[in-house]
């Protein structure tokens, strides 16, 4: 890996020696990906990474990446190429496969690569935002905020020379490269890479390995297999769960299932991880735990106020692990930080009196119905559990006499039939008036991004017109 890292590193200092390369990164998942990421004291490069799991971005997105992050190499699997070069201009493309094979190793020189120095505030990599409210902005990491999150993390979370981790994420995406591939890199630990995440696959390993990080669609569909029991989870040590809310319900049968308590973590693509359950410690489902050492965080209200104990506002974190900027984006950069340093996430949370953060929703999914404020994930909690139901997303949908109203879209489980009114007779007696849904619609599946994310905004444009027939009679 090394080797194969050092010839990545070359690709950028010819044909033209510059100190910021930038790198393009075009992978799917896999141990090809990883020897695409040179070592950090070996490329003298700023990293933009982009992977293409299963494809999940169009030619017009990966066009913006590359026209935006400008980089100076692009590495890509081979059948990629033919696809990737089009859009590189005058980036050069090297390739990488899974067996070994592609253009980056062709012309490996026996010599290891030069060490490049690298100062810690050094810009390290740019990622960039789903973009569910707009064009990703590509947030810049530096090497600081990569190393503490990853020697905070390795502490943290026990990884040891011992442990094996079953990679089954994107590495394009911070949850994949940054946070479960830099502790087992740290800690000298072994790494069982998958190419997509398949239930079957996943329990099989379980026997050789002891850590797997995933999101909670694979949850759920591990609690789908017949074969998830204790016994064969026994080697394993840890199960973390993040990227997007897990259902305390998919926390209680995971446990009866296997025995094993799911860690649920937040972080963000600009900060990496925020918070975390604690190792040694409760696990509660629904909470994403305590802040990290070393940073900080505080909630304010909508009046700008910070919030009590227990009362919903805006978390804002402060620490090491936060980026240095939006790159080329001075403007928003400015918008979303605080004169005293604190990032505003946009993230609505509570804090209990001993620290532990609990995620209520993002502030642009808040639904104010009527004047009143209505939370979406509280609605949803409710909505989950009833029979027939798989999972659902509630969003705000305009409505002229109340501003917004409440609609529940509702994944049904396979096999199930689950009907409006069903639904809306459950919640009679479980939410108050103004928070109960004017509008219940059942669908197969939840459209969801490249990491798992349910979609809201694609939600609430396609719903925006359910309320205009009705108030135009």
């Amino acid at each position: 890996m090394a080797a194969a890292s050092g010839a990545t590193a070359r690709h950028e200092r010819c044909p033209r020696e510059k100190r910021q390369h930038r790198r393009g990164l075009s992978r799917s998942r896999g141990r090809d990906g990883r020897q695409a990421v040179p070592d950090r004291g070996r490329s003298p490069g700023r990293d933009l990474r982009r992977a293409r799991a299963r494809d999940p971005y169009t030619a017009t997105e990966l066009a913006y990446f590359i026209g935006d992050a400008e980089p100076a190499v692009i590495v890509c699997r081979p059948e990629d190429e033919g696809s990737v070069r089009p859009l590189a201009g005058s980036a050069a493309v090297v390739t990488l496969g899974m067996q070994g094979d592609g253009t980056v190793l062709e012309s490996r020189p026996e010599a290891p690569a030069p060490v490049a120095v690298r100062g810690a505030d050094e810009l390290a990599a740019i990622l960039y935002t789903s973009g569910t409210t707009g064009r990703s902005k590509g947030a810049m990491l530096s090497h600081a905020n990569l190393l503490s999150n990853a020697l905070t993390l390795k502490d943290l979370w026990r990884w040891s020379a011992d442990d094996v981790l079953i990679h089954v994420l994107p590495i394009y995406h911070v949850h994949g490269l940054f946070v479960a591939l830099h502790g087992a890199l740290l800690a000298g630990a072994s790494v069982l890479f998958h190419r997509g995440f398949d239930p079957e696959a996943t329990i099989a390993d379980f026997a050789r390995a002891t850590v797997l990080m995933g999101v909670p669609t694979h949850y759920a569909r591990l609690l789908t297999s017949a074969g998830l029991i204790p016994v064969d989870c026994s080697p394993m040590r840890l199960f973390v769960s993040g990227s997007a809310p897990l259902l305390a319900e998919a926390h209680e049968r995971f446990f009866a299932r296997t025995g094993h308590r799911i860690l649920e973590r937040y972080g963000m693509t600009e900060t990496g991880m925020i918070t975390s359950n604690p190792y040694d410690g409760e696990r509660i489902a629904g909470t994403v735990g305590y802040p990290l050492p070393g940073v900080e965080v505080r909630i304010r209200d909508a009046g700008g106020s910070l919030a009590g104990s227990d009362e919903p506002g805006v978390l804002e974190v402060r620490g090491p692990n936060v980026f240095k900027g939006y790159w080329r984006n001075p403007e928003k950069t400015a918008e979303e930080f605080r004169n005293d340093g604190f990032f505003i996430t946009g993230d609505v949370a509570t804090q209990a009196d001993d620290g532990r953060v609990t995620l209520v929703g993002r502030a642009k999914d808040l639904i104010i119905c009527g004047g009143l404020n209505v939370y979406p994930k509280e609605i949803e909690e409710a909505i989950d559990p009833l029979p027939g139901v798989a999972e659902s997303a509630v969003i705000g949908v305009p409505h002229a006499d109340l501003g917004e109203a409440v609609v529940a879209v509702v994944a049904r489980q396979a096999g199930a039939q689950p009907s409006e009114p069903e639904i809306v007779a459950a919640l009679a007696d479980r939410l108050a008036r103004f928070k109960q849904p004017r509008r219940v619609i059942v669908v197969d599946e939840l459209p969801r991004n490249a990491m798992g994310k349910v979609q809201k905004a694609a939600l609430r444009a396609e719903h925006a017109g359910l309320f205009a027939a009705a108030e135009a009679n």
